[in-house]
């Protein structure tokens, strides 16, 4: 049996294949004939309800929200070259995609700063688009819901740091 983590409703978690939530309830749940504690996540911009069995919640990697110091250097890495390896796309692509789904901010901070182009840059390919649309979306969700701003804001901050570091 794995230890219940600490969550209480109310409580703003990361699900690492749909990003941050909030804990809207804590309930118990008949599953094939069993009583389940669970934690309801809401995912208000997906418009989605997770119900993430309270036992099993750190063994899917749901956790709290990142530190201020994880943001901060997943903001950082924002500022570094990007590090585009010659291997084909679509392994590539498997990597960026296993990177987007660990739910770990500094890895999806590398994947936005690996797939992102700005105005002189070669166009993206679809897969690339989707892969870097998805990167940043994890990123400034939790970027907002840690530091307390809005998903505009938190998108703003992300592109002035990534224009800057393109100029």
């Amino acid at each position: 049996m794995s230890k219940k983590p600490e969550f209480r409703p109310n409580d703003f978690v990361v699900y690492p294949a749909h990003g941050v939530g909030q804990i809207v309830s804590i309930e118990k749940q008949e599953v094939a004939g069993f009583e389940l504690e669970v934690f309801v996540v809401q995912f208000t911009k997906d418009k989605m309800k997770l119900s993430v069995p309270t036992n099993k919640a750190s063994d899917v990697g749901m956790r709290s929200l990142s530190s201020p110091e994880i943001v901060t250097k997943a903001m950082t890495t924002l500022k570094g070259k990007a590090k585009v390896k010659k291997a084909m796309w679509s392994r590539r692509a498997q990597e960026y995609e296993a990177k987007i789904n660990s739910g770990d901010l500094i890895a999806i901070a590398e994947v936005v700063r690996d797939l992102h182009r700005n105005d002189e840059q070669r166009e993206q390919s679809y897969s690339e688009r989707q892969l870097y649309e998805a990167a940043l979306d994890r990123l400034t969700r939790e970027l907002a819901a840690v530091q307390g701003m809005d998903e505009d804001g938190a998108l703003k901050a992300v592109d002035e740091i990534l224009t800057a570091r393109a100029a």
